[in-house]
């Protein structure tokens, strides 16, 4: 389907508008896609997010240093932490080096939680399988491109 189909839309006031909004719809309908995956385990996407953070980093982590990695930058990255440890899937620490700060790292249950959903990625790969490899790599570097010309 078409952007202009889908959201029921014929004009716009140029091609840039359109792939602004292209993008955007586009990433809510990715959104909801995922959603349900992730409702089952009672996690939001920025708490995943958050989790493969933590268990890709060999070291503890403080919010400021998870919310520099996170896809969503918008996000109160605390306030994220906070219920990911009353769940039980991330822990909080005093930091070593400055009692001011806490670290941050994934327990056993939250390893445990993200094992599960490992095994959806095929899942959440077909999302995408209309696109060739090729396709994907070129999307890929378009947005990569139009990231970097707000620099």
């Amino acid at each position: 389907m078409s952007i202009e189909t889908d959201i029921k839309q014929s004009k716009f006031r140029n091609e840039y508008q359109k792939v602004i909004i292209n993008i955007l719809f586009t990433y809510n309908w990715l959104a909801n896609q995922h959603k349900p995956i992730f409702e089952k385990e009672d996690l939001t996407m920025q708490q995943f997010n958050i989790l493969r953070i933590l268990r890709g980093s060999r070291d503890p982590l403080s919010t400021l240093q998870i919310r520099e990695r996170m896809l969503d930058k918008m996000s109160d990255t605390s306030r994220i932490v906070d219920r990911l440890v009353i769940k039980g899937f991330a822990k909080k620490v005093v930091c070593k080096t400055d009692k001011r700060l806490v670290d941050v790292t994934i327990t056993e249950n939250g390893r445990k939680i993200l094992a599960r959903l490992d095994k959806q990625e095929e899942k959440m790969d077909e999302i995408v399988n209309s696109l060739s490899e090729a396709e994907a790599k070129q999307l890929s570097k378009l947005l990569d491109k139009m990231r970097k010309s707000d620099n």
